[in-house]
């Protein structure tokens, strides 16, 4: 696996919320690791959510001693969102912060992606894109009740209301995936900000066109800024 990670404040935003983290390199019994958090709550609160969330999901996993990749993320969202969870309620500046995630792992040839939230998961080959995620958001459970088209979520007024995150004192409801993997598969792990400005297609074209990585990663980013950068914007890119 190689990877490639970047993450950018955006044109219209003050601070950066979006954590990212990418090892092509063991982490505890993981082959590898990457992730992308988008934090809530508040400039001061999201920016820590996101942090603390991804910190913390790495010291758990290196200090693991479960066996399989669904465990051991298990193990470590449930240590990032107790983190979370704690740290809000020490500081009244910094209650209802949360964060989103999707964090994914090699495994037996394939890829193990866990979702909690609205940032995505991508597998692109040479012919196609697919979205391996299902965004836990408002009008994601509109769409899936007949109440929304798809065309109309770009621009709906309640488009960012997630119904998952960490940071939920109950402990979020995470939903994994087993992604079957080929030689030359790329992943795209994003946050919203990149989803919500460049369209899916759009994505597949700059990807199968950039020569490496690092130049595909940068010119999502550059996309998604040229559309009006409303948001943070996060990818993590990796390559099997």
């Amino acid at each position: 696996m190689e990877s490639y990670c970047q993450t950018d404040v955006g044109l219209k935003r003050n601070s950066n919320q979006d954590f990212v983290y990418a090892s092509n390199h063991r982490v505890g019994s993981l082959e590898g690791l990457l992730i992308v958090a988008d934090g809530m709550g508040g400039q001061a609160a999201g920016d820590l959510a996101s942090r603390l969330c991804v910190e913390t999901m790495v010291d758990t996993i290196q200090a693991s001693t479960q066996k399989g990749v669904v465990k051991i993320l298990s193990e470590a969202i449930s240590a990032a969102n107790d983190a979370v969870t704690r740290k809000a309620a020490s500081d009244p500046a910094l209650e209802g912060m949360g964060t989103t995630l999707v964090a994914a792992s090699p495994e037996n040839g394939g890829l193990i992606v866990a979702n909690v939230g609205d940032s995505r998961l991508y597998l692109i080959d040479d012919d196609r894109i697919e979205q391996i995620t299902h965004d836990h958001s408002l009008v994601e459970e509109m769409v899936r009740a007949g109440k929304l088209s798809r065309e109309q979520v770009r621009n709906h007024p309640k488009k960012n209301i997630i119904t998952r995150a960490i940071g939920e004192i109950q402990g979020p409801q995470v939903d994994y995936f087993d992604v079957g993997l080929n030689r030359g598969d790329i992943v795209l792990l994003c946050s919203d900000g990149l989803t919500n400005m460049v369209e899916d297609e759009q994505i597949f074209r700059i990807v199968r066109s950039a020569p490496d990585l690092a130049q595909a990663g940068k010119k999502l980013v550059d996309a998604a800024n040229r559309a009006g950068g409303r948001d943070n914007i996060s990818v993590v890119l990796a390559k099997f």
